[in-house]
């Protein structure tokens, strides 16, 4: 549009054509900025006191996540296969079957078994509290480090915050300190000040997206193994029998 706007004018003088063309450039210039440039140009305006801390948060908490999203994903298994092929080992071979085959297959479900049938001559009761014991110990493992994602959550706006208060504190030296308001300092402060709440929102948005991701990952494998763990103790009874 602006373009054209710029050629309607050309064709009709010369002069505004030569005076339309330089503002057409800077606009251009402006838009064409890479946005890692922006970024850094508004990370410097920010204060490298407060920014470094929420990035370093953001890295952190990120670095967490991708560490939980890939364990949790290579602890989801299909129990149902799983649950088949213990079944038909207990059918083939006994205990000592069906433990070979949950010792050869990876992720929670599979450890829990392995704890249940190893506790069967024990007795059904202790595998029950076998089974739900450490049944707490793989939901704990696979909560870890979410402590982390949760503090970093919340310290990042907290800081971002802290930051605008300390560059408005500031801005109002500056201004008393020159015995006048003017509108460009008191806008650019402001400014600056507002870059690390912005900063700190934005990192506490993008780790709060992680970190429900991961909730919710957790959860359905809680609940997996809650199911897994009754299917288990219900072959064990009908084995006994």
């Amino acid at each position: 549009m602006i373009l054209a706007v710029v050629g309607l004018f050309a064709l009709t003088t010369v002069e505004v054509s030569a005076q339309a063309a330089p503002a057409a450039t800077e606009e251009t210039a402006v838009e064409g900025t890479p946005m890692h440039q922006a970024i850094k140009e508004k990370f410097l305006e920010g204060g490298a006191g407060w920014m470094a801390p929420i990035l370093i948060f953001l890295i952190l908490g990120l670095a967490i996540a991708i560490e939980r999203i890939i364990y949790l994903n290579l602890s989801d298994i299909n129990s149902k296969k799983l649950i088949a092929k213990v079944e038909a080992a207990l059918k083939r071979g006994g205990i000592e079957d069906a433990k070979k085959v949950v010792r050869d297959t990876k992720g929670p479900i599979a450890s829990i078994f392995y704890q249940g049938l190893d506790r069967y001559n024990q007795g059904l009761d202790n595998v029950e509290k076998a089974v739900v014991s450490y049944g707490s110990v793989q939901i704990a493992q696979m909560e870890s480090g979410l402590v982390w994602i949760g503090l970093f959550i919340a310290l990042s706006p907290m800081l971002g915050f802290m930051g605008t208060v300390v560059g408005m504190v500031e801005a109002f030296d500056s201004i008393q300190a020159a015995g006048d308001v003017s509108p460009t300092m008191v806008a650019g402060g402001i400014k600056v000040a507002l870059l690390t709440t912005l900063a700190g929102l934005i990192a506490a948005v993008i780790l709060q997206l992680f970190y429900s991701y991961i909730i919710s990952k957790i959860d359905s494998l809680t609940m997996d193994m809650e199911d897994s763990s009754i299917t288990l103790v219900d072959l064990l009874t009908e084995y006994k029998k």
